[in-house]
């Protein structure tokens, strides 16, 4: 078997997508995004969005043939797709043509297999970007059609085996999510351990001994404030005393904010609503319903409220916000609708003794503990066999693992 050493731009040729995007998209040629990269080929717009032959010629529009390689050339590099059909793209990608004697599943592994060369090479202040003849430069290794055939097979087995291992550990995780739940609900409505039994839904019938209340009558209930406007960077600096907490930072967080990746000036801080260590707070927008209690000194911003001064356990409101229970009916979870101060604030608790919530918000820190140990070693195991796969995509495209005698993906 002989392995040659070439440029990507002999064994191939490049088609470069045009910077005008076209309007309308209701034509039957699939115009594809990054978002439509769910498998190894790719066939169709799942938004259904599509171009005309009219607007083909009109604006010159190319299109990648049957067999193309896209291959993303900016942001994140090397994602690639196989058009199973003719297909338009936007400038995120690249189509690699093969040439006679170039196997197309055989190009795509290749291209998968040199994400890191890609994205070291990539350049852009803003968006980090790859030319044509950044790709066509490439420096790759190539054998015989055959054995591009056969390496592309193995591959195709092998992939797709570890595929099938990572979605079953990902299926693990909403179970997870629901054992959580279930874990709160017990406590929160009087079942878990040491509590009085309620085979009630939630405030439905809870232990005599917890007074409903509203959040409103429990604590002061604050909307945070946004200098205006938000991009002037007069209002930012990396030396303030505050973190500027957006939503994405929150997404981020499990029980407690302990960073953000922007600090406000003095200036930005007056404008805004500061909280201090301890200060519990739920997003009120975008992700609707996710609590967080602050680690650090920080300002929140309109799209939160704050439940400052509460006459109850913070660690025991979290978990009563967290659940989620008592938003049923203020609105949908995870949608763009926004709450306000005043639903909020209408949220009813069943609040039970002093030394009971201490308790209970106790014996869920441990549980969660517990959960997320498990969550992290499912990741974790997603993780290794995410390298695995690369690993053994870039040994099977460089020659350093015999597919023909290779048994179980072992290297």
């Amino acid at each position: 078997m002989t392995w040659r050493e070439t440029r990507l731009g002999w064994i191939v040729d490049t088609l470069v997508p045009q910077r005008d995007k076209p309007d309308p998209l209701d034509g039957p040629i699939p115009w594809v995004r990054i978002e439509d990269f769910t498998g190894q080929f790719i066939s169709g717009s799942s938004s259904g969005q599509g171009v005309s032959q009219e607007q083909v010629r009109a604006m010159n529009l190319r299109v990648f043939p049957a067999g193309t390689v896209l291959c993303s050339c900016s942001c994140t590099m090397g994602a690639t797709a196989i058009a199973a059909t003719p297909l338009i793209s936007n400038q995120t990608f690249i189509g690699l043509v093969p040439r006679k004697d170039v196997d197309s599943r055989y190009l795509a592994y290749l291209m998968q297999s040199s994400r890191e060369r890609l994205q070291s090479q990539a350049t852009g202040a803003i968006q980090q970007y790859l030319s044509q003849d950044d790709f066509r430069g490439l420096s790759v290794l190539i054998p015989d059609i055959d054995e591009q055939r056969r390496i592309a097979d193995f591959l195709d087995t092998e992939t797709a085996r570890l595929d099938e291992l990572a979605t079953a550990r990902r299926r693990q995780q909403p179970l997870l999510k629901e054992r959580w739940r279930a874990e709160i609900r017990n406590e929160l409505e009087g079942r878990g351990e040491g509590g009085t039994p309620s085979h009630a839904p939630w405030l439905a019938r809870h232990p005599a001994s917890w007074r409903p209340i509203r959040l409103r009558h429990l604590a002061h209930i604050q909307r945070g404030a946004s200098p205006r406007p938000i991009d002037d960077p007069i209002y930012f600096d990396d030396d303030g005393t505050h973190a500027w907490v957006r939503i994405s930072d929150v997404s981020a967080s499990g029980k407690f904010l302990w960073g953000t990746d922007q600090t406000l000036s003095s200036l930005g801080k007056s404008h805004s609503v500061a909280l201090q260590p301890g200060e519990l707070f739920v997003s009120i927008a975008a992700s609707v319903g996710k609590p967080v209690i602050a680690a650090i000194d920080c300002c929140i911003h309109d799209g939160f409220v704050a439940i400052r001064q509460p006459q109850a356990s913070v660690d025991f409101l979290y978990y009563v916000l967290e659940l989620g229970d008592c938003f049923n009916g203020l609105g949908k979870l995870g949608t763009q609708l926004n709450l306000n101060s005043d639903t909020i604030g209408s949220i009813v608790v069943a609040l039970p003794p002093e030394r009971e919530q201490a308790a209970i918000a106790h014996r869920l820190d441990r549980a969660r503990e517990s959960v997320d140990s498990m969550a992290g070693i499912i990741e974790r195991q997603v993780g290794v066999l995410q390298e695995r796969r690369q690993a053994l995509i870039t040994a099977a495209v460089t020659g350093r693992l015999d597919v023909t005698t290779a048994r179980g993906g072992r290297l």
